[in-house]
């Protein structure tokens, strides 16, 4: 379940089964050597992560491309219930501190503002597992669909998974 309900119009919504339990998924969202090995699809590698779990707190990561290109993206943490919901905002740095004013260039990732839900919820055969993403224009929205959100969303979480059928708890 959502705390936002979807707008159609604005947000963009994952949902997929992931066949590992929810203790081992929370865990792969919130450690930052866990993320390291999931969170761009490959040949993308994220060379760095640092994660301040609490409201208020950090949520950066640095990926790089195969040929030398990279993306840089830090966020905010609004809302952490373990094991359930993180939330959290492109819009906002850590400390809640407002981040400039996106630059007119939309088509990067770095500048496009939006807020992730990400929900959690145990089943028989593992996790439920939702992204809500909102974006406050439908500009910004249909930009983050463009840039192949759900093909690059999608695959960072079957790595997540493929990824955590092989952690130790």
């Amino acid at each position: 379940m959502s705390i936002t309900p979807i707008d159609a119009r604005l947000d963009l919504v994952l949902k997929r089964e992931l066949a590992v339990p929810v203790n081992l998924v929370w865990r792969g969202l919130t450690e930052p050597e866990l993320v390291k090995q999931w969170f761009c699809p490959k040949p993308w590698q994220t060379t760095e992560c640092r994660i301040d779990l609490r409201p208020g707190g950090e949520f950066y990561t640095n990926m790089q491309g195969p040929n030398g290109e990279g993306h840089a993206g830090a966020s905010c943490f609004l809302e952490i219930v373990p094991q359930e919901r993180l939330v959290w905002t492109s819009s906002l740095l850590s400390g809640y501190r407002p981040k400039p004013p996106l630059a007119a260039d939309s088509g990067s990732c770095e500048n496009i503002a939006f807020t992730c839900v990400i929900t959690l919820k145990e089943t028989a055969g593992g996790t439920a597992y939702t992204a809500h993403v909102m974006h406050s224009t439908p500009d910004q929205m249909k930009a983050h669909e463009g840039m192949g959100f759900h093909e690059g969303w999608g695959t960072t979480i079957t790595q997540l998974e493929e990824f955590l059928k092989h952690e130790k708890e």
